[in-house]
């Protein structure tokens, strides 16, 4: 299962849930989507172009990856 949204500190956030998630296959195609790991948030990220269709985008690849996909086109505000 993956989170994608846009944030504002990080641009386009693909968060999986857990490394299970990281089949070989979406780690190829997020790369080639232009985002990279960032160790910090354990997600990938991708700093430019975070608008909504960028969002629905990638949501609609990973879901034709095979993943479970809840995505927001909004910045999840952090407690």
């Amino acid at each position: 299962m993956f989170l994608v949204v846009p944030d504002p500190a990080h641009g386009l956030v693909a968060a999986p849930e857990s490394s299970l998630d990281l089949t070989p296959e979406t780690k190829e195609s997020l790369a080639a989507h232009g985002f990279t790991w960032n160790d910090e948030i354990e997600a990938y990220i991708r700093q430019a172009d975070h608008d909504s269709a960028a969002v629905d985008d990638i949501a609609d690849m990973l879901r034709n990856l095979g993943h479970y996909v809840f995505s927001a086109n909004k910045p999840l505000s952090r407690s």
